[in-house]
């Protein structure tokens, strides 16, 4: 074996023992026994690893300013790609774990599917009939009438059937909450939030939930979609009126915000215990800057990576903009107030039992659809290619209640699959704020923090030294390693923000939002050219081994600098502006990076 082959080694090992103590514990044995297999296995992959070792998913290319990058070690400080490999559940469902919630001496929820060891791979349909998914708001009376006895079917059936309502809700809780192990690593916790398994997950979760829905009306409707609730657009921006008139219908749950049922309009950047003050207006820029601008690349919009072996994979990674922002806003929107402590969250503000709620199907309907919608916009706005994640894989049982193993490459085409959404108006492509006067801008900057960014910042000048609790409003300044890009150097790259190190408690609710030489002291929201992006965290409400989190968060701001004309400085002013959780969350940096 080559130099230049063994020295790619030696980060990875490094990494290892350098968390040794952690890992040991992981996996059950004492720190000698681990050093010990540490050796081991370094003189063993020095004669089986190649020289070369590839990729093809679009980590950063470069890190900012101040730091050097490993070449092998993930900037999401999971395991190195020479260790690596598609994720999935552990098919032994035997080895599927209860849960214990936070709330006092509430019993400990077994939300573990009915054993099957009798696992069948997923094919997909020949020449399927493509049946379409209509906005909940649109539906007429006989869907409507045909939906709710679809549900009432299901939650007639027996409670071990895998197939039972409840037993469908508890699918959210096994994979969200830890329940489910990796194949392989039985230590390791398997979970699908904050990572690339987020948007694939749901995909197939409610494909089921669908199939089997039909196949309980197949008298009423055989060819019966499920609806989805269009809140990204005034017309859809309350809950349908399916899912709250009728207190006695199935599609009714009383645990969501009584304070949040119309007229009252959604509010897609919700902040726990505030006010809603969202117009229909604030909501379709926050649709843009979310969908559009701030996510033009694979890593920004579906997460960062998530791999077989990766122990800190479900935090650590990193979710999208789409489930960083409208996934947990609009979960916590619907929920109950935080102030309500018995109800521990539930129905749709915790991961362990939103699925309870019929309308969470609906939430992520329209989610799957946005999915489809930001492939079609062009650019590098492309399903993933790397066959990590192609080939990871999630068990659901079907319409027949057979045990079946799907892959996220047999999902990337909905129609494929049997199913397209209902053609209505995207009216958020277009919106977003009006740019500031220039002269004014560059006045204020200059007078808030003395540097003139626009020209003459240089060094390593920022007013709070990193890692920081944001307990108030946090101004810095980073430095830009590019800038006076050209059209083509911005097509291929993209340059993102990344606040990295965010740490908090899992049973919080957290939210805060980042504002690109934003010149005022007081948060505007989305209606601000100067608004980036918000970090929103829905709380994971039940007690774990993990207390506290740790991830990132990513934003895509060549096109923001376009507005704000700010190519061609040198540094840029950011500001995170906390909401939830305000003291009680940890920052550990601000960097640039280029995907």
């Amino acid at each position: 074996m080559g130099k230049n082959c063994s020295s790619t080694l030696y980060p990875f090992f490094s990494w290892l023992r350098k968390n040794r103590s952690e890992m040991a514990a992981e996996i059950a044995i004492t720190p000698s026994q681990y050093n010990f297999t540490l050796l081991f296995l370094f003189f063993l992959l020095l004669f089986i690893v190649p020289c070369k070792p590839t990729k093809d998913y679009d980590e950063p290319k470069i890190l900012v300013y101040g730091t050097t990058p490993n070449t092998l070690l993930s900037n999401d400080g999971s395991l190195p790609s020479l260790a690596r490999r598609p994720v999935s559940p552990d098919p032994n469902l035997t080895n599927c774990a209860s849960i214990k919630p936070f709330i006092g001496n509430r019993t400990i929820i077994n939300c573990c599917p009915p054993v099957s060891h009798n696992i069948m791979d997923f094919k997909l349909p020949i020449n399927p009939i493509v049946k379409v998914r209509p906005a909940a708001h649109s539906v007429n009376a006989t869907y409507l009438e045909n939906y709710k006895e679809a549900i009432r079917r299901m939650k007639a059936l027996p409670p071990n059937d895998p197939r039972n309502f409840y037993q469908q809700a508890n699918i959210h809780c096994t994979y969200c909450e830890g329940a489910y192990k990796q194949a392989g690593f039985p230590n390791l916790d398997f979970r699908i939030h904050y990572s690339w398994l987020f948007f694939p997950f749901h995909r197939w979760y409610i494909y089921f939930y669908e199939r089997i829905l039909a196949s309980l009306i197949k008298d009423l409707d055989p060819n019966f979609a499920i609806p989805f609730w269009n809140w990204d657009s005034p017309v859809g921006m309350q809950i349908p009126a399916c899912y709250h008139i009728d207190p006695t219908s199935p599609l009714y749950d009383s645990r969501r915000n009584p304070n949040h049922l119309p007229p009252v309009l959604i509010n897609l950047e919700y902040d726990y215990g505030k006010k809603d003050q969202n117009t229909p207006e604030t909501n379709l820029q926050i649709m843009y800057r979310t969908v559009v601008s701030t996510s033009k690349t694979p890593t920004l919009f579906f997460g960062g990576a998530y791999r077989a072996g990766d122990y800190k994979g479900f935090s650590g990674a990193g979710g999208g903009s789409v489930e960083m922002v409208l996934h947990g806003g609009v979960h916590e929107w619907t929920g109950p107030e935080p102030a309500d402590k018995k109800a521990n969250g539930e129905d749709m503000g915790t991961f362990y039992s939103a699925a309870r709620d019929p309308i969470f199907y609906s939430h992520h309907a329209n989610l799957d659809r946005l999915w489809t919608i930001w492939k079609t916009l062009g650019g590098k706005r492309k399903d993933i290619t790397d066959s990590d994640w192609l080939e990871s894989g999630f068990l659901f049982y079907d319409e027949n209640k057979n045990l079946v193993r799907v892959k996220v490459k047999d999902c990337l085409d909905t129609t494929k699959l049997g199913y397209v959404y209902q053609d209505v108006d995207v009216p958020w492509l277009y919106v977003k704020p009006t740019p500031r006067r220039r002269s004014r801008f560059i006045g204020k900057i200059k007078e808030k923090i003395g540097v003139d960014v626009a020209h003459d910042a240089a060094g390593t000048f920022q007013e709070n030294k990193f890692p920081l609790v944001l307990d108030s409003s946090v101004r810095t300044i980073v430095m830009r390693p590019r800038k006076t890009r050209s059209k083509k150097e911005k097509e291929e790259e993209e340059e993102v923000l990344v606040i990295e190190g965010i740490e908090f408690q899992r049973d919080l609710a957290v939210s805060f939002d980042v504002y690109i030489n934003d010149e005022d002291d007081v948060q505007g929201g989305p209606t601000k050219t100067e608004f980036a992006g918000s970090f929103i965290h829905m709380p994971f409400k039940h007690k774990h081994k993990q207390n506290k989190m740790k991830t990132h968060l990513r934003l895509g701001i060549t096109e923001l600098l376009e507005d704000l004309d700010a190519e061609d400085y040198n540094a840029i002013l950011v500001t995170l502006v906390p909401k939830s959780g305000q003291g009680h969350v940890t920052i550990g940096g601000i960097k640039l990076e280029f995907y």
